[in-house]
């Protein structure tokens, strides 16, 4: 996806890499905009639905499951796109919407609803979400990590 906002507009490998994310994005039922600002080491661990907004910022090592929604909210006080940290584990179904942030080590739990800011070191459940603290919530869960 990187390689497909690199280079010139209409360069060949800007075309090329463009058509394969676009093939890519069909097949596997993804829709990641090719400006969306994502850090290395993105892992998304099974097929299906993942929706992210263009505007939206993504940390390193972030891994995201099925069904996954992670866009902005239209009015109101939380206008705006969500920021992910890094090493954030998201759960499947889960919904993150709004201006808000995630900090760095957060596991958000399957089917939770997120429109809050997330302290580092925290795991959220449910809708309307809980925030627990947690030492470790991302320890086993993290795929793909690439070193500092």
């Amino acid at each position: 996806m990187r390689q497909a906002s690199e280079g010139s507009r209409y360069s060949l490998k800007r075309i090329f890499f463009s058509l394969l994310k676009q093939r890519y994005s069909y097949k596997y039922g993804f829709q990641i905009p090719t400006p969306t600002q994502i850090g290395e080491g993105f892992y998304i661990g099974h097929f299906g639905t993942v929706v992210i907004n263009t505007r939206a910022r993504i940390g390193k090592n972030c891994n995201i499951a099925h069904n996954v929604t992670i866009g902005q909210a239209n009015r109101g006080k939380l206008e705006g796109y969500p920021t992910i940290g890094d090493n954030v584990w998201i759960g499947t179904g889960s919904v993150i919407v709004g201006n808000i942030k995630i900090g760095s080590n957060v596991l958000i739990a399957p089917n939770s609803f997120v429109n809050v800011d997330v302290p580092d070191f925290s795991l959220v459940l449910g809708n309307p979400c809980k925030i627990v603290s947690k030492e470790n919530p991302t320890d086993g869960y993290i795929n793909n990590i690439l070193p500092s």
